[in-house]
């Protein structure tokens, strides 16, 4: 442990923001990092925990107390291969995870945990501008192939991994670059794709091969992409999203989230829309339907492209805006969480039901809605109208979509739709074919996506060789 008493001494400070004002004129990301300085002073807060609960709250098993003492006492290199034994892409997670391994910080029974999150990203950022991530091409081949499905978090991580372990590995992705929802989901504001670009180069310096514009099961026979591997691991996305099926749902201006943010992060690299609507928030009056983090980045893309106002709708009542540490912690807690897109200037309102959508000449104009009780029961009386010209549905996925590659696999699901498989073996029900992050366990975290697909890709390695040394 570097500084025993840095705790009480060092108050938590984190990293800064561009002003609103300044940040919603462009997409870049504008987050504003602590200097070496600083987050070797924060690493020095790190308690060293008898029991570190830190790691209760991370899924990718980060050794957080490790890498805070090696940055603390200014061994950034040790600190960047600590990192990456745990976490194949620690720029993703330093910058889009809501870092439940804060909330379970001992320092946050008091509301000043750790700044891990921070100091993961300063880590890995140094460890690129420093040289130190280099590719790590096997040192013997198995001779067998690996085909990957899909090229999110998931993907990439299951890829990597098998890569590094002797593999051939060929991943396919339907669309044009890859990324899955961290390129086409996530705004350029909140993680810039250079991040994944250098990743994917790293990958295929290691032998990974990317197969784009492919869409396996259709303009790809399963049959095939299964008779041609001899494992294929299953980690495309939870992309069936929930929708709203009320009056006047088919008004035009009333969208799904995911048909209209990566029209937006498709303009910020130059890439064609294709034959689509162009949705655009310019001059328009928003409602976005949903609270969670997709919702929030449906904030942040309208007013960078000009929206004439937001409002956020969540059915949910307001949560407490602190929580009874005595009954959570080290949990994930259930509290009121302001984005910097919500801070941004978005009007946020709770407990409010959606009865239907009304317009002229084909357009949605107004949203009419009821206020809920606790149960979720309208309460009388409380009818009201909000005005609107665009309507962004942000209100989860049901699970993967099950048409072409899941319905010609003809793998068995969970009750929510989901390729049924354990977290043992990752194995689904068709020999030779795994699952994993969210087309496993339904829609999660970035760092849960990373986590399933090191597992898959162990599981395939032992399935493979009988016998693994990659790490769970």
């Amino acid at each position: 442990m570097g500084k025993i008493t840095g705790f009480l001494e060092i108050d938590r400070r984190e990293r800064g923001y561009e002003p609103a004002s300044d940040r919603v004129r462009h997409y870049r990301e504008f987050v504003l990092p602590l200097s070496d300085d600083g987050t070797r002073e924060q690493a020095a807060r790190c308690m060293d925990c008898g029991i570190p609960y830190c790691h209760t709250g991370c899924p990718v098993n980060n050794q957080i107390p490790d890498w805070n003492d090696l940055v603390y006492n200014d061994d950034w290199e040790r600190a960047c291969q600590n990192l990456h034994s745990t976490n194949n892409f620690p720029e993703f997670t330093g910058r889009i995870c809501p870092a439940p391994c804060e909330a379970a910080c001992t320092l946050n029974i008091i509301d000043q945990p750790v700044t891990i999150k921070t100091i993961e990203c300063a880590i890995v950022d140094r460890g690129w501008s420093e040289g130190w991530v280099v590719p790590q091409p096997a040192q013997r081949l198995t001779g067998k192939r690996v085909a990957v499905v899909g090229s999110g978090p998931a993907g990439l991580a299951c890829a990597q991994q098998l890569a590094r372990a002797g593999y051939d590995v060929h991943v396919y992705e339907k669309h044009a670059t890859a990324g899955g929802l961290l390129r086409y989901g996530i705004p350029d504001f909140k993680m810039e794709k250079h991040h994944i670009d250098r990743r994917v180069a790293q990958m295929e310096a290691e032998g990974v091969v990317f197969h784009y514009n492919v869409h396996v099961g259709i303009e790809m026979d399963v049959d095939d992409l299964v008779r041609g591997y001899d494992a294929v691991a299953l980690a495309g996305g939870a992309e069936h999203p929930r929708d709203l099926p009320i009056p006047g749902r088919d008004l035009d201006g009333i969208h799904f989230a995911m048909d209209f943010l990566p029209q937006q992060n498709r303009r910020n690299s130059d890439e064609p829309l294709g034959n689509v609507q162009p949705l655009l928030a310019s001059g328009k009056h928003v409602v976005v339907i949903g609270g969670g983090d997709t919702g929030s980045d449906c904030i942040g893309t309208s007013h960078r492209q000009g929206a004439l106002s937001v409002t956020q709708l969540e059915i949910m009542p307001k949560p407490p805006v602190h929580e009874d540490k005595g009954l959570t912690w080290p949990d994930w807690p259930l509290i009121l969480r302001t984005s910097t897109s919500q801070e941004e200037g978005a009007e946020r309102d709770f407990s409010v039901m959606t009865k239907k959508f009304t317009g002229r000449d084909g357009a949605v104009e107004e949203l009419h809605c009821i206020r809920v009780d606790d149960k979720l029961k309208p309460i009388e009386g409380t009818d009201f109208v909000i005005k609107t010209d665009l309507v962004l549905l942000a209100m989860g996925f049901l699970g993967p979509v099950g048409d072409g590659m899941i319905e010609n696999l003809g793998v068995d699901l969970d009750p929510r739709s989901n390729v049924l498989a354990n977290t043992d073996d990752y194995r689904s029900s068709r020999d030779g074919v795994f699952a994993c992050g969210d087309m496993r366990r339904g829609q999660s975290l970035v760092v849960w996506a990373i986590r399933e697909g090191r597992q898959c890709a162990r599981a395939v390695d032992d399935f493979l060789m009988g016998a693994t040394t990659l790490p769970r």
